[in-house]
C-alpha cells in the first residue's frame, strides 16, 4: 500500500503587505530586504482571522481537486505554529469548519518542518491501513505577533501568512506515491530560533518586565539559522535520493521551504541542481513557515510544473533545530 497525493490547495489572505509598507513602520528599506531575502511582498490576515480560517479554505480546495466530498474524509493533521488558541490546535476547528463529523484531528508542532513531519505521519497511517483518506493542512497567522520595532526588524520583514493542504489516499499500485521521509532534529539549538515566552515555567505565564523586555516575539540567530540550513537541507535530500537509489539528475522538481531566497541558491548550488528545477515563490509570501512547501506544491500542480511521473524531492528545516526530506513519484 502506498501514499499519494490526490489533491492540492493554498489559500493566502487578500491583504498584500509591500516592503515599501514596512518602510513605514520600520528603519528598513524595500532594497535591503530584496538583496537579503528576495522578498517582494507578503500576505497579511485581518483581525479576527486565525490559521484554521486559512487552512479551512486551503482544504476545500485540496478536497475539491481530489474528487471527494468532505464527509470522504477519514482523519486531519494539522501543522501550525501559529494555533488559533494556545490550545486546543487548529486540526478540530478546520473538522468543525468543514463540517465533518467524529473523525479524529491531530496537531503537529515542528515549525518549518511542520508539513513533511505531517506527511510522513499520514503515510505511516495509510501503509498501515489505519485510514485510506486524510486531509494534511498547514496554516499560519504570524503578522499578528511580530515585533516590528527596529530591534525585530530582521525577522519582521520575513514572515508571511497563509496556508496549504493536500489530500493524501491509499494506492494499491507501486508505480507513484511517497517514496520514503526522512526526519532530523537537534535541540542544542532551542534559542537559535525560537519564541521564549510564553512558558507555563513561569509563575505568573504573564509578566510586565517580559512585555517590556520583549521576550513574547520571536527571536532567531540569523547566521546560525542561515549556515545550519544550508547545510542540513542538501544533507536531508542526498539522504533521501540515496535511499531510494536515486541521483540528483533523477529530481524534476525540487520544492525546499521558502525561508530565505539566499538560502534556496544555495541549496541549489549545494546539490547541483538547475535553479529552473526548483520551487521559488518567496518573493511574493515571504516564508509562511509549516505552509510554505504546500504552498509551493499547489502552485506547481496548478501550473503544470509538476507531472505525471515526475520525481518530487521536498525538503525544510527550521526552528528546534528540525529538518526533513521527502522523495514522492507523481
Amino acid at each position: 500500500m502506498r501514499s499519494i497525493i490526490t489533491g492540492t490547495g493554498s489559500y493566502v489572505p487578500p491583504r498584500v503587505v509591500t516592503n515599501f509598507d514596512l518602510e513605514k513602520i520600520m528603519n528598513t528599506s524595500d532594497e535591503w530586504i530584496r538583496q537579503r531575502t528576495g522578498i517582494i511582498e507578503r500576505r497579511y490576515a485581518e483581525s479576527g482571522i486565525g490559521s484554521s480560517d486559512l487552512a479551512t479554505e486551503a482544504a476545500k480546495k485540496a478536497i475539491e481537486m481530489a474528487g471527494l466530498k468532505p464527509s470522504q474524509i477519514e482523519f486531519i493533521i494539522a501543522a501550525t505554529l501559529s494555533p488559533d488558541h494556545y490550545f486546543p490546535g487548529i486540526g478540530v476547528s478546520v473538522q468543525t469548519k468543514l463540517g465533518l463529523a467524529s473523525i479524529g484531528a491531530l496537531d503537529v508542532r515542528n515549525q518549518c518542518s511542520g508539513f513533511i513531519y505531517a506527511l510522513s505521519v499520514a503515510d505511516q497511517y495509510i501503509r498501515a491501513g489505519t485510514f485510506r483518506r486524510i486531509l494534511l493542512v498547514a496554516a499560519e497567522v504570524q503578522s499578528a505577533n511580530l515585533d516590528y520595532s527596529d530591534e525585530g526588524r530582521d525577522m519582521a520583514v520575513l514572515f508571511g501568512d497563509g496556508a496549504g493542504a493536500v489530500v493524501i489516499e491509499a494506492y494499491d499500485g507501486n508505480d507513484r506515491g511517497i517514496l520514503s521521509t526522512h526526519l532530523f532534529a537537534d535541540g542544542r539549538f532551542v534559542a537559535d530560533l525560537w519564541m521564549e515566552k510564553p512558558s507555563p515555567k513561569d509563575r505568573p505565564v504573564f509578566k510586565e518586565e517580559y512585555i517590556r523586555e520583549r521576550r513574547y516575539f520571536p527571536r532567531m540567530d540569523g547566521r546560525s539559522v542561515f549556515k545550519n540550513a544550508c547545510e542540513k537541507m542538501p544533507e536531508a535530500v542526498r539522504l533521501a535520493l540515496s535511499h531510494n537509489q536515486l541521483t540528483i539528475d533523477d529530481v524534476d522538481v525540487l520544492i525546499p521551504h521558502q525561508a530565505n531566497e539566499r538560502i534556496t541558491q544555495m541549496v541549489a548550488k549545494n546539490l547541483n541542481i538547475p535553479i529552473e528545477k526548483v520551487i521559488r515563490n518567496i518573493d511574493r509570501y515571504g516564508n509562511t513557515t509549516a505552509a510554505s512547501i504546500p504552498i509551493a506544491l499547489d502552485e506547481a500542480c496548478r501550473n503544470g510544473k509538476i507531472k505525471p511521473g515526475n520525481i518530487v524531492v521536498l525538503t525544510a528545516f527550521g526552528s528546534g533545530y528540525t529538518w526533513a526530506s521527502a522523495v514522492i513519484r507523481w
